[in-house]
């Protein structure tokens, strides 16, 4: 069974791009590899594009054979397996992105600031705050609901 989590970058304008990972949400591993690996815009700009994902990987990868995945790599829905409706979700404030998250099945949220330049994450549904990502941040740098309204 899959732990599953949504994946989205805050955009300086407010809104949200978002999309789904059904594998390996938790923080020790996606938390891990979104802190480690995605640190660079262009490159979560690229993560996001993929749409849909089946897995996370350090690196965005090639398209390959979706049932033949290559370690280090994510693997894509759409790319991989050929899905249409697994694009990302665009939401147009923090409003909006809750609804969503509120009728989600996933458990784990992570968010890219690019006003800040960090990852957050939360458990889900019902986030009532976000955690930094990054060991030496994870218990000290907070964000509430208003702080993503701002």
């Amino acid at each position: 069974m899959g732990t599953r989590s949504n994946i989205g970058i805050q955009n300086l304008d407010g809104c949200y791009d978002v999309i789904y990972c059904h594998w390996d949400g938790y923080p020790a591993h996606n938390g891990k590899i979104l802190y480690e690996h995605y640190q660079d815009i262009k490159k979560i700009k690229k993560l996001i594009a993929l749409g849909d994902l089946s897995s996370l990987g350090a690196s965005i990868g090639k398209k390959h054979d979706f049932d033949k995945r290559v370690e280090g790599w994510c693997t894509a829905y759409a790319r991989d397996r050929g899905e249409t409706g697994v694009e990302a979700q665009h939401y147009k404030n923090y409003d909006e992105l809750c609804a969503m998250l509120a009728e989600a099945w996933t458990e784990w949220v992570y968010l890219y600031r690019i006003e800040d330049g960090k990852w957050y994450y939360t458990n889900n549904p019902s986030p009532t705050w976000f955690k930094c990502c990054g060991t030496e941040q994870m218990q000290t740098s907070r964000l509430t609901p208003e702080a993503w309204q701002s």
